[in-house]
């Protein structure tokens, strides 16, 4: 087992610190990863549609254990017709009474219709998910924030949006730590040769990226001496990406594995 290094709280030049996560990332990130997590559900597609919408929904459905989400997304894609981007472009309003069964925890068929009545408005006028969010922000901004923003007031720009959807789709305003949106676009902006992540957008940088932080991530990281905010909330996720970004400025967000492998490892139990 690998030995923690001392001395967290000087980041800065904690050498120890960063060898210790980086093997950690190293552990994680590779293509054995995938079978377990609910990444699993975009990577069985090839066309960019179909991953952006298995993905997202695989993403917003990503609380409660691994296993269950992947049944449930698994369902999705069988309701979809392991065809996401043709059902999504041309399904009819009566096929969409499918869904009004399916159930993930408190994601329910109310928040499914929506879901599909958002994307086929989108993409009957766009090629990709990713300027719903790259539209928002320029290479200045120096994270997301602003692209999480813009999504979410376009995702419920509709007369008609369900207000108990809006708890699925979160945004930094509520000062939520928008982890799920933050792994969606992990997964689709980040680039590496492992394998995981797919690095399919190129409008935003991952340097712009920040951390999915979740109560596990949030444990792990206060255990390093990351993160000294009192609350977990979204400037405890802009607290803890900066940290990051002293280790890795350009790629923050691979340390993700780290902090998550750290987890299922129970490494500060």
């Amino acid at each position: 087992m690998q030995t923690t290094p001392d001395n967290l709280s000087d980041i800065s030049q904690n050498e120890d610190l960063k060898e210790f996560l980086d093997g950690y990332v190293k552990r994680f990130n590779h293509l054995g990863f995938i079978e377990n997590d609910p990444v699993s559900i975009p990577h069985r597609f090839s066309r960019l549609q179909d991953i952006e919408i298995m993905a997202f929904w695989a993403a917003m459905l990503s609380w409660g254990n691994r296993k269950s989400i992947i049944q449930s997304c698994s369902k999705l894609a069988i309701l979809l017709e392991n065809s996401p981007y043709d059902f999504v472009l041309h399904h009819s309003e009566s096929d969409r009474t499918r869904f009004n069964s399916f159930v993930h925890r408190t994601f329910n068929g109310t928040d499914a219709i929506y879901f599909l009545e958002f994307f086929q408005n989108y993409y009957k006028s766009h090629d990709s998910l990713e300027d719903a969010f790259a539209v928002h922000i320029s290479d200045e901004d120096i994270n997301v924030q602003k692209a999480l923003i813009g999504f979410h007031n376009l995702f419920f720009d509709h007369p008609y949006a369900p207000d108990r959807t809006r708890k699925h789709i979160a945004t930094p305003l509520r000062k939520s730590t928008c982890k799920r949106l933050n792994m969606f676009l992990r997964w689709m902006v980040r680039k590496d040769q492992k394998g995981v992540d797919f690095g399919l957008w190129h409008k935003i940088s991952p340097a712009q990226l920040l951390l999915p932080l979740d109560v596990h991530v949030d444990e792990v990281a206060r255990n390093l001496g990351l993160i000294d905010r009192k609350q977990t909330d979204w400037l405890t996720v802009l607290e803890l990406t900066d940290k990051m970004k002293i280790l890795d400025p350009g790629d923050p967000v691979k340390y993700d594995f780290a902090l998550f492998g750290l987890g299922v490892d129970g490494y500060f139990r």
